[in-house]
């Protein structure tokens, strides 16, 4: 039996009112994965909790079958996390930022320096290599943090609103990346509110309201739930209108 790229049982996180409840999810090893949500949701929540930035409550996760409280090192380094708001330090090139984190990865130097080289190709940012990282756009940045995620070769990436600022060049040039490593077995786990972009890379998708899963499948699946032919739009605000009446 294949074991899972992400498995979550039981998963709660309060702060100040409950945000996650009782949470079940199970993402197949090299799938692209969306996971959609109104605001406040809980989406973010449950992304750091299983990229180890923040403890939850109660549950369990496990990455390929890796206990992430457990064992939080050996988890880590399979894991990239990308965020909405790239993090990157001005004062370095990309070239400059991609040898850091490899060095954090405990990467020699000469493979450090091909990887990074190899990335910043693949993404579009050869032109820019030796430019400070404090002159660029939005979109520029988001990449150089993609490069960054990948330099350790992660077999799980998750992805808060990468595409969230992006022009369209810079978006289709992250989109093509990603399903590129899917298609290399990398397993990826997005969340965003752009719901055509789930539509047309997501093999599943995910629907989460009120801390908890209300519906998941693929989107033949999820019309099927909702018993009519429709786009992935009207499928989610159908579920998640219906959500508070059930709850």
């Amino acid at each position: 039996m294949t074991v899972p790229a992400l498995a979550i049982s039981n998963l709660a996180k309060s702060f100040d009112r409950p945000v996650i409840n009782n949470l079940g999810l199970t993402v197949r090893a090299g799938e692209f994965y969306a996971l959609l949500g109104p605001n406040g949701a809980g989406k973010t929540t449950i992304l750091r909790m299983v990229a180890g930035l923040l403890q939850p409550d109660a549950g369990d996760i496990a990455i390929f079958g890796i206990d992430v409280r457990s064992h939080p090192l050996a988890a880590k380094q399979i894991v990239a996390w990308v965020s909405d708001e790239p993090m990157v330090y001005d004062r370095l090139t990309p070239l400059e930022y991609l040898e850091f984190v490899a060095g954090l990865w405990q990467i020699d130097a000469h493979t450090a320096e091909a990887k990074s080289h190899e990335l910043l190709d693949w993404l579009g940012l050869a032109p820019h290599a030796n430019d400070l990282c404090g002159s660029f756009s939005k979109g520029t940045l988001q990449k150089v943090a993609l490069a960054g995620a990948l330099v350790h070769d992660p077999r799980l990436i998750i992805l808060d609103e990468p595409l969230t600022g992006l022009d369209a060049g810079s978006a289709r040039q992250v989109k093509d990346v990603l399903l590129q490593k899917v298609r290399q077995g990398v397993t990826v786990i997005m969340t965003t509110h752009i719901l055509e972009v789930a539509e047309r890379m997501a093999e599943r998708i995910g629907v989460i309201a009120h801390g908890r899963l209300i519906a998941e499948g693929t989107l033949a699946e999820l019309r099927a739930r909702v018993g009519r032919e429709t786009s992935l739009e009207e499928i989610f605000l159908d579920l998640v209108a219906a959500e508070p009446a059930a709850a």
